[in-house]
């Protein structure tokens, strides 16, 4: 096994290996960031986090876009839908929070983005996106601004490639695809040939894919067949932060484990929900929040249902660790639950669009009333 790809470059950064890790609502905190960071290089986004709550000073923005203090590059991703409130929320990011790298999201399908005209809405008016990716290099100065898309809003409104122009002719430093439309949501598979279109479109500018990367072996599959210059990682992660080891193993051309045994995730799961507690300084809100990952990690093993249950409604780290301590360590991961889907399954369904959208990409202005507080997503 050989290395595909030379070192990515996304303006002055190097990332090796040419791995991003997608922001995740709830999912990509501190925490889990440090943890799957613990595992290999690359890049780590925050969480989404709404450009209008971060310039007012929003708490729970704040707290999405904490990076912790052990020296990695400090990268955040943005939503936004109007360009002078993008331009300040990105020069609060690099101002005051010294950010490294801010990546504006056009590509979230929840409801309540899209039907502001934001998310997987936005490219629809490529003009838009040109001028709130101008207003966000403008204001990030050195630090580059990358963005993520999806395909389109549906398979007859496709947007990725006028919308990708758009954000390279504004002074986008990358831009990552992942490969579904919005209506598609989280369904079906992916289209890996959307992305090598999009690098033939956009030869000289870096172009990441993402889209059904479970194991390592599909991001060497994903760089043959597109040619993409890296690969942004989602929903294969989840419970799974040995994913990253993986994936630096595979590009640098090293042999690649197989799953770990119960006991290795038991240990990873120990780790996970102290960092949690760490990060929220509150074992309540901590244990809580780790609630939401035990289905992630127990996917595929044989543990029970009863066993579930019980994690599933853990409320302190002595309860973790005395229900963890009855798995039995030496159980392997069955052979056909290594690609089982952990995450989003649902799809498809319209996306939920202000009215006559579809029909306006030749403006450039964000609806009325879009710009309102929302964070997540």
């Amino acid at each position: 096994m050989t290395a595909l790809a030379p070192l990515l470059r996304i303006g002055p950064l190097q990332v090796d290996p040419p791995v991003v890790l997608a922001p995740m609502a709830g999912v990509t905190d501190a925490a889990y960031r440090r943890l799957c960071r613990s595992y290999g290089a690359g890049l780590y986004v925050s969480e989404m986090v709404s450009a209008r709550a971060l310039v007012e000073e929003d708490v729970n923005s704040a707290r999405r876009i904490s990076c912790g203090e052990d020296g990695s590059v400090r990268s955040v991703q943005l939503y936004g839908v109007e360009p002078v409130t993008v331009g300040a929320a990105v020069r609060l990011l690099v101002d005051e929070v010294g950010v490294h790298h801010v990546d504006l999201n056009m590509g979230c399908p929840s409801p309540k983005v899209t039907r502001r005209g934001g998310g997987a809405a936005l490219p629809v008016r490529a003009g838009l996106v040109h001028d709130i990716v101008r207003s966000a290099v403008d204001a990030a100065g050195e630090v580059p601004v990358t963005v993520k898309m999806r395909k389109g809003v549906d398979e007859q409104h496709l947007t990725y490639l006028a919308a990708a122009r758009a954000a390279r002719d504004a002074g986008a430093a990358a831009v990552a695809l992942h490969a579904r439309t919005g209506e598609q949501l989280y369904s079906g598979h992916a289209d890996w040939e959307a992305i090598g279109r999009l690098k033939q479109e956009l030869p000289d500018l870096p172009v990441l894919g993402n889209g059904d990367i479970w194991e390592a072996s599909d991001a060497l599959a994903m760089q043959a067949q597109t040619g993409c210059d890296g690969v942004v990682v989602g929903r294969g992660c989840l419970g799974r932060p040995w994913l990253f080891r993986d994936l630096a193993n595979a590009f640098a051309g090293r042999p690649v484990d197989g799953p770990p045994l119960l006991g290795e995730v038991v240990r990873v799961m120990r780790e996970h929900v102290r960092l949690l507690v760490e990060h929220r300084q509150s074992e309540h809100y901590g244990t809580r929040d780790f609630r939401k990952h035990v289905g992630w990690y127990l996917t595929g093993y044989p543990v029970g249902g009863l066993k579930r249950r019980q994690l599933s409604e853990i409320s302190s780290i002595a309860m973790v660790d005395e229900l963890l301590a009855e798995l039995d360590p030496t159980t392997p991961l069955p052979a056909e639950a290594v690609r089982m889907p952990r995450g989003h399954t649902y799809g498809p369904k319209p996306l939920s669009l202000p009215e006559g959208w579809l029909a306006s990409g030749h403006e450039r202005s964000a609806p009325e009333g879009a710009d309102v507080w929302t964070s997540g997503g």
